[in-house]
C-alpha cells in the first residue's frame, strides 16, 4: 500500500507526462505482480462499487477523531476533498503496514462492503492505525470510489509498453474489459499484460472486443474542407447517432456487448442477444445502440431500415430512462426498444480486419447485415452530396433529425486504436451547441487544484418575458467547465463578495452575472423545475455586457425544446 500511496502522491506532483511516465515505469518495475494487477486497475479508471456510504465514513471519522460535526464539517469545506479531510482529522500514526496494494484491497478493504456500522467502528480504526498519513487518504479514496489522479489509460499503456518493451497497441489491446466490474485483477491478468507476444494470442481471446476507434472534431470553416480534406467522394459520410457506442462480439457460440466505456453491457440490452442466432462466430461489429421508433404496430415488420433524411432515432433522454433502471421490465422494454445501427465490422469469421481500408469493411459489413436479416441489425446510412456546401445544408436537418451532426471516415482508413491518425482519420462534423444566456444564482467549491475556488455553478433563466410585472429566476442547469484560471478566480472574488446565504456547502449569491451556457441536448424532465433538462452544459463565455435582466426565459428553453 504504502509504494502506491508514493507512486500517487508523484503523479499528483506534476503535470509533466514524462515524469508520470518515468514514475509508473518504476513502479511497475519492482511490484509484485499482483499489486501490479490492482494498480493498472485503477490507474486506468476502474472504479469498485462504493465500500462504505459516505455518510456513515464521516461518522466515523468525526467519534475517531473527536472534533464536533461542525467543524469537521469547516474543515471539509476548507479542504474540499473527503478522503483528505479524515486523514488530516485523525491521529496521525507511523505506517505499520508491510501489506502490498493486493492484500490491502481483497482481505482488508472489499470484505468491508455490507458490513453494518458497529463492525465498522470496531475495524476501521485498527485499519487507519497501520498507515501513515498520505497511505490513509489513498485507503479513503479507495474506500469511497473516489481515486482519480491526472493519468489517461492510454499513458498507462505507454508506461506498461516501455516497461515490457511490447507494441503500445498491443498492451492497448489486452487492456480493453480490465476496467470492467466483473473482472477481478490478478497477478495472472497483470503478467498476460506485459507477456512476449504470441502467435495464437488473438484465437484466446474469448469475448475480448477491439479497442475503439476515436473521432477528432472538425471545427474549420466548411469553405476549407476542399484544401483540408478533398472531394467528398474520398470519405464515408455517416450522421454521427447520439446513442450508446458499443461493440458486438460473437465467438465460441457466445455473444458480448461491450460499451465504449469498457464494460460488458449484454445483460442491459436482451434484444441485441438474439443476434447470436445469425451472427457467423468470429464477427465483431463497431456500432450504435439506438432508441427506435417502430414503423407501424400493424405492420409485419415494426422495424423500418433508417433512411439517410429520415431516421427513426429516438432522443437519447429516452434511452437514458432505460439505462437508469436496474431491471428491465416487460413495459420498459416495450416502450423503449433499441436497435444496433452498426457501422464497421472490426473481425469477420475469426480474422483481424482492422487493417481493411474502411470502404472495404463496410462492404462485408452491408452483405453480413443483409445476409442476417434481423430487425435490430441495422446499418448506418451513408449520406451522399454534391461538394461540401451540399453536405453541410444535409447536416443544417440534424437537430430536426434527432442526430448530433456528421461522422466523415476515409474511404482508405483502417481502424485505428484510441484517437490516432497514423492509420487514417475520423472526424466528427458535430452541429453548433444550443446556447443560451443565463444568470449565476448558487456556487460551490470545486475540487482537487480548485477546491479553494468557488467554481462549481447552478444557473437560471427568467419564467416569464422582459415585459412581466413579476418574474423569478428559476435554476435549469449546472456547470463548472469553460472558464479560464483567470476568469475564475474573478468569479470567485465577485461571489465571494455576493454571498446571500450558505447551505451547507452551497452558497445563494446576488444574481449579478450572466453567462452563455452551450449544451449538446434538451429534454422535457419532470424533475426539475424548469420542466427541462439540458446534456452536457458547459459555460461558452462570460456575458459582461449583459445584465442579469437581459438573461433569456423558459420560453427561449422551450422554443430549441421544439
Amino acid at each position: 500500500m504504502k509504494a502506491f500511496a508514493e507512486l500517487y502522491a508523484e503523479l499528483d506532483a506534476t503535470t509533466s507526462s514524462n515524469a508520470k511516465l518515468a514514475a509508473m515505469q518504476a513502479y511497475f518495475a519492482k511490484a509484485a505482480p499482483e499489486d501490479a494487477a490492482w494498480a493498472v486497475y485503477f490507474l486506468s479508471g476502474g472504479r469498485p462499487r462504493q465500500l462504505i456510504p459516505v455518510r456513515v465514513l464521516r461518522e466515523l471519522a468525526v467519534a475517531y477523531s473527536g472534533l464536533s460535526a461542525w467543524l469537521f464539517e469547516e474543515s471539509y469545506q476548507a479542504v474540499g476533498d473527503m478522503a483528505e479531510t479524515i486523514s488530516l482529522v485523525l491521529p496521525e500514526s507511523p505506517h505499520t503496514s508491510t501489506d502490498g496494494l493486493a492484500t490491502w484491497i481483497e482481505d482488508k478493504l472489499l470484505p468491508l462492503r455490507g458490513e453494518p456500522p458497529e463492525v465498522l467502528a470496531e475495524r476501521l480504526p485498527g485499519l487507519w492505525a497501520q498507515l501513515d498519513r498520505a497511505s490513509l487518504m489513498l485507503c479513503i479514496k479507495l474506500i469511497t470510489g473516489s481515486f482519480r489522479v491526472g493519468v489517461s489509460k492510454l499513458l498507462v499503456t505507454r508506461a506498461l509498453a516501455a516497461m515490457a518493451q511490447l507494441d503500445s497497441k498491443r498492451v492497448a489491446q489486452r487492456l480493453v474489459g480490465y476496467t470492467d466490474l466483473s473482472h477481478r485483477p490478478s497477478a495472472a491478468s497483470y503478467l498476460k499484460l506485459i507477456a512476449p507476444e504470441s502467435s495464437d494470442e488473438h484465437a484466446q481471446r474469448g469475448g475480448q472486443p477491439y479497442p475503439f476507434f476515436l473521432a477528432h472534431a472538425l471545427a474549420q470553416p466548411v469553405e476549407q474542407f476542399d484544401a483540408l480534406l478533398g472531394p467528398p467522394g474520398q470519405w464515408q459520410v455517416e450522421w454521427k447517432w447520439d446513442g450508446i457506442r458499443a461493440q458486438v462480439v460473437k465467438r465460441e457460440g457466445r455473444l458480448w456487448i461491450w460499451s465504449r466505456g469498457e464494460e460488458l453491457v449484454t445483460e442491459r440490452f436482451p434484444e441485441l442477444e438474439s443476434l447470436i442466432h445469425c451472427l457467423p462466430d468470429g464477427t465483431v461489429i463497431d456500432g450504435e445502440i439506438v432508441a427506435w421508433k417502430p414503423r407501424h404496430a400493424e405492420t409485419e415488420d415494426a422495424f423500418d431500415p433508417p433512411r439517410p433524411n429520415e431516421p427513426s432515432v429516438q432522443p437519447f433522454a429516452l434511452l437514458q430512462q432505460r439505462i437508469g433502471r436496474k431491471t428491465l421490465s416487460k413495459k420498459i422494454l416495450g416502450d423503449v426498444p433499441v436497435v444496433l445501427l452498426a457501422y464497421d465490422l472490426l473481425e469477420w469469421k475469426g480474422d483481424d480486419w482492422r487493417t481493411q481500408p474502411q470502404a472495404r469493411r463496410r462492404t462485408q459489413l452491408e452483405q453480413l447485415i443483409a445476409h442476417c436479416h434481423h430487425p435490430v441489425l441495422l446499418a448506418s446510412p451513408l449520406l451522399a452530396g454534391e461538394d461540401w456546401q451540399d453536405l453541410a445544408r444535409q447536416r443544417e436537418a440534424s437537430r430536426q433529425l434527432g442526430v448530433e451532426g456528421m461522422m466523415l471516415k476515409d474511404r482508405n482508413a483502417q481502424y485505428g486504436v484510441g484517437r490516432t491518425k497514423d492509420v487514417g482519420v475520423w472526424w466528427k462534423w458535430k452541429v453548433d451547441p444550443f446556447s443560451v444566456d443565463a444568470v449565476l444564482i448558487y456556487a460551490q467549491r470545486g475540487h482537487g487544484r480548485r477546491a479553494s475556488l468557488y467554481s462549481d455553478y447552478t444557473f437560471a433563466v427568467w419564467d416569464g418575458p422582459p415585459d412581466a410585472r413579476e418574474r423569478a429566476l428559476v435554476p435549469f442547469a449546472k456547470a463548472y467547465s469553460g472558464l479560464t484560471d483567470e476568469e475564475m478566480r474573478k468569479v470567485d472574488n465577485i461571489v465571494r463578495k455576493t454571498t446571500v446565504e450558505k447551505f451547507g456547502p452551497v452558497i445563494s449569491v446576488k444574481p449579478s452575472l450572466v453567462f452563455e451556457l452551450g449544451f449538446e441536448g434538451i429534454a422535457l424532465s419532470k424533475r426539475h423545475k424548469s420542466g427541462i433538462a439540458v446534456r452536457f452544459p458547459r459555460m461558452l463565455r462570460w456575458r459582461q455586457d449583459k445584465t442579469v435582466e437581459e438573461a433569456d426565459n423558459l420560453a427561449t428553453l422551450q422554443d430549441l425544446l421544439a
